[in-house]
């Protein structure tokens, strides 16, 4: 069997010998710098080869990345290995598989939906997005929802649908969808046996959404969808799967806010591009694995970037255009090919303050209205660490201790203590941590504004958010001022502007909409306190 190692994509000496122009590439870099887009990792294929690559500091290669809605199409994936495999088709009915959910009033629209419906976003069932996953029963939330329309007669883009299949894969087999896909896929492509993703409280994958996986793995997934399934000379996704999911095979042009790259089909949880013989798994924030099929290429981005059309768009303006014939020599090109560093805090003088806090804790007065909406200030600004089983959240009990360049920062939170380095000295530390039940690698810098002023930044190395606090201290009591990035004024407008898409009641999503807008510092209050010898 062939190691992990010599599974990898084969990379071209220089992106010319496979028909890429390096210029092209350059100009898109400097193009994502100008307008802001705050790229993680770019990878793009061609003719097999991988032509270019490159991360920004502190992400790296063997670092998985939060995928959010890219996990739709491993959902896809595992579905089409289960039908291959004679375990369902794409008429199975749902209700079938979940006899013990069939109400005793005949629901018409429940006998009818089928695990089509579910891969096409055609289902119907309307699924409150509200819901605190940490509480309910994800299976029977479902099935009680309400119905927007009879499955197969519109289009409404639904996590949930996505769980289902997962929770379809789990009943079937008795296997997660990991361990399900570990022989099928993810052996075959050198992708780690167990790649983090979250799960409901019974252990089922959220399917729509908390893959973790590196940029290099999902480029051998996207490769391999893409040339019929075969990776490696083997056939490794089922080929009529390789040749169906990224079809244009649900009309989604219903949309409130028309968006070409988003109104131009749906397939099996693949989403059409407005250009033609393009399709792509699509997560938010801008996760990106595209297939150009006239091109014989993939594109494949991890990125931190709300406004999702703003990075395509930077792509488009660049690609396809900069594919060219293949030759033996490299362009030149006086921009950079690479990205810029994230900034970290530079290093600024310490405070006499230190000596106090060496031997004090920070003990933070409770905010219950957050415990009330279900969004307590975690260090972590992530939506994985709300909707898990052990939910995080609540920052309390903090201790801050210095040496000449680093400061230890210790925290509570939820149901653990943590404790991270923080560098002093302008450049960032790595720690692992735990949060909501997952492991997680922050990078943190931080320093002091002024005597009575002290600053941390931290970001968790998987996810796309950095959490940015200050302490202002005043004799004994102390403010802590919280802040992210993206920052959540930015957040909650992009969110606003598609709750018309996920909320059928148009007041409705117009009122929340516009509460988001006016009032989104509400989850991001000013948190007051005082120091406690310890």
């Amino acid at each position: 069997m062939k190691t992990t190692s010599e599974k990898a994509l084969p990379r071209a000496d220089f992106p010319e010998q496979v028909g890429v122009s390096t210029r092209a590439i350059a100009e898109m870099l400097a193009d994502f710098e100008k307008n802001e887009i705050e790229l993680h990792s770019i990878m793009i294929i061609r003719h097999g080869k991988v032509a270019f690559e490159t991360w920004r500091d502190p992400y790296a290669p063997d670092v998985p990345h939060t995928m959010y809605s890219v996990s739709k199409s491993f959902s896809s994936i595992a579905t089409g290995f289960a039908i291959d495999e004679g375990l369902l088709t794409l008429d199975t009915k749902v209700i079938d598989i979940f006899p013990e959910y069939r109400p005793k009033k005949y629901d018409k629209n429940l006998e009818a939906l089928t695990v089509y419906h579910l891969l096409t976003m055609t289902a119907g069932k309307d699924v409150s997005i509200f819901e605190n996953k940490a509480k309910k029963s994800w299976i029977k939330s479902f099935f009680d929802s309400k119905w927007a329309f009879e499955p197969g007669t519109d289009w409404k883009y639904i996590n949930e649908n996505c769980f289902m299949l997962c929770a379809i894969i789990n009943k079937l087999t008795g296997q997660s969808v990991r361990e399900y896909l570990a022989p099928r896929l993810f052996e075959p492509l050198g992708i780690r046996k167990n790649p983090f993703w979250e799960t409901d409280q019974n252990g089922i994958e959220a399917g729509g959404w908390g893959l973790f996986i590196t940029t290099e793995e999902l480029a051998k997934v996207i490769y391999c969808i893409s040339h019929g399934g075969k990776y490696n000379g083997q056939q490794v996704i089922p080929a009529y799967w390789a040749q169906e999911a990224g079809k244009n095979l649900a009309d989604n042009s219903n949309q409130t806010l028309y968006i070409a790259d988003n109104c131009s089909g749906y397939g099996f949880n693949f989403w059409r591009c407005e250009l033609p013989n393009s399709y792509r798994a699509d997560g938010m924030f801008s996760q990106f694995g595209i297939v150009l099929e006239d091109y014989d290429a993939n594109i494949i981005i991890t990125c931190s970037e709300v406004l999702e059309q703003k990075t395509r768009d930077c792509i488009w303006r660049h690609f396809p255009e900069g594919f060219i014939e293949p030759c033996e020599q490299p362009q030149a090109t006086d921009l950079p090919l690479t990205l810029k560093p994230l900034p970290v805090l530079p290093q600024k003088p310490h405070s006499p303050l230190e000596k106090i806090l060496q031997i004090s804790t920070i003990k933070l007065k409770p905010l219950p209205i957050l415990d009330i909406i279900g969004f307590p200030v975690s260090i972590l600004p992530t939506a994985v660490v709300y909707m898990s089983a052990d939910r995080a959240g609540n920052i309390d009990n903090i201790n801050l201790s210095f040496s000449e360049d680093e400061c230890q920062f210790s925290w509570n939170e939820g149901k653990v203590r943590n404790t991270i380095a923080s560098g002093m000295d302008g450049k960032y530390r790595k720690s692992k941590i735990r949060l909501g039940g997952i492991d997680f690698t922050t990078v943190s810098s931080s320093c002091w504004e002024d005597e009575n002023t002290f600053k941390i930044w931290i970001r968790a190395n998987e996810s796309i958010a950095e959490r940015r606090l200050t302490f202002n201290f005043k004799g004994d009591k102390v403010s802590m001022f919280v802040s992210s990035r993206p920052s959540l004024k930015f957040i909650s407008q992009s969110i606003a502007l598609g709750l018309g898409d996920t909320i059928s009641n148009k007041y409705l999503a117009k009122l929340v909409g516009d509460f988001l807008v006016k009032n989104y510092k509400r989850l991001e209050p000013k948190h007051n306190g005082r120091l406690e010898k310890r």
